[in-house]
C-alpha cells in the first residue's frame, strides 16, 4: 500500500515534534503494510510557513535517518497546501513540492479549511488548472460544508480535481457524519484515493490497512487496490 498524505517530518507542522516520534510513525506505517509514503507537511503561509526550499533540507536529513534505521519504506517529499492567496504566490514562485505528474499535469495535495469552502476557491483552482496543476483535494468528507451537503464537492470534481478520503473516516474515526459522506462519495464514484493523514501515534496513527478493509467492502477488492496502490504509484511515478 502507498500513502499519499501523512505528516512525519519532525518540527515543521502539527506532526511529530522530534525525530524519535517521527521514526516511530514510519515504523508503524511499515508494520501496517505501507511500502511508500509521500510526506505532506502543511504549507499554510499564515500558520506553517513552509515551502519547497525550506522543507527539502529537513526531508533529506530525515530520509537519511530512516535509512540509518534500516526501515524498508520509500519516502517522497510533497506538501498539503491550504487554499489562500499566499499559497498561490508560492505556486507562481515554484516553491510547492508536488506529489508527482500525471498526463502532463503536476499533482498537488490541496486542503480546504475544515469549516468551509472559501469564497473564490473555484477561481483559485481554475488558475492552477491553467498552470497545468491538478488538485488532489484532501479529506473533503471532513469539511463541514461538504458534510452538510455532499453535492458541494461535485463542482470541483467536474472541474478536474481528484478527491482523497481519509482512511480513518471509513472506519468512523472522524465521526459518523464524515463516515457517511465518505461512503456516499465512494458510492458515487467521486473519490480517487484514500490515505492516512497520520500525525501522531496517540490519536492519528498511520493506519491504511483498516481503511483498505472497509474500502473493499464498499467498492470491491479490485477498485480498492487501485485506490491504495495503483493510482498512488502512478502519481508518484512508481508504476
Amino acid at each position: 500500500m502507498i500513502d499519499l498524505h501523512c505528516h512525519y517530518l519532525p518540527g515543521v507542522d502539527d506532526g511529530p515534534e522530534g525525530a524519535e516520534e517521527a521514526i516511530r510513525l514510519v515504523k508503524a506505517a511499515v508494520a501496517n503494510g505501507i511500502t511508500a509514503a509521500a510526506l505532506t507537511p502543511h504549507i499554510h503561509p499564515r500558520r506553517y510557513p513552509n515551502s519547497k526550499t525550506r522543507l527539502l533540507h529537513t526531508f533529506v536529513r530525515f530520509q537519511d535517518l530512516v535509512k540509518k534505521h534500516e526501515i524498508p519504506i520509500k519516502l517522497f517529499l510533497a506538501g498539503e497546501v491550504r487554499v489562500s492567496a499566499e499559497s498561490l504566490e508560492l505556486f507562481e514562485e515554484d516553491e510547492i513540492p508536488f506529489l508527482g505528474e500525471v498526463d502532463g499535469f503536476k499533482i498537488v495535495l490541496l486542503e480546504f479549511p475544515h469549516d468551509a469552502i472559501p469564497v473564490g476557491t473555484q477561481q483559485f483552482i481554475n488558475k492552477l488548472l491553467r498552470m497545468k496543476i491538478r488538485p488532489l483535494i484532501a479529506h473533503p468528507e471532513r469539511n463541514k460544508q461538504v458534510m452538510s451537503d455532499p453535492e458541494r464537492i461535485r463542482p470541483f470534481v467536474d472541474m478536474g480535481c481528484w478527491l482523497q478520503l481519509t482512511s480513518a473516516s471509513l472506519t468512523g474515526g472522524f465521526g459518523e457524519p464524515a463516515k457517511r459522506v465518505a461512503i456516499k462519495l465512494l458510492e458515487q464514484e467521486l473519490a480517487w484515493i484514500i490515505a492516512t493523514d497520520a500525525h501522531n501515534m496517540a490519536h492519528r496513527p498511520p493506519d491504511l490497512a483498516n481503511g483498505m478493509r472497509a474500502l473493499t467492502e464498499i467498492v470491491g477488492k479490485r477498485l480498492a487496490t487501485r485506490m491504495v496502490d495503483t493510482r498512488p504509484a502512478r502519481i508518484l511515478g512508481m508504476d
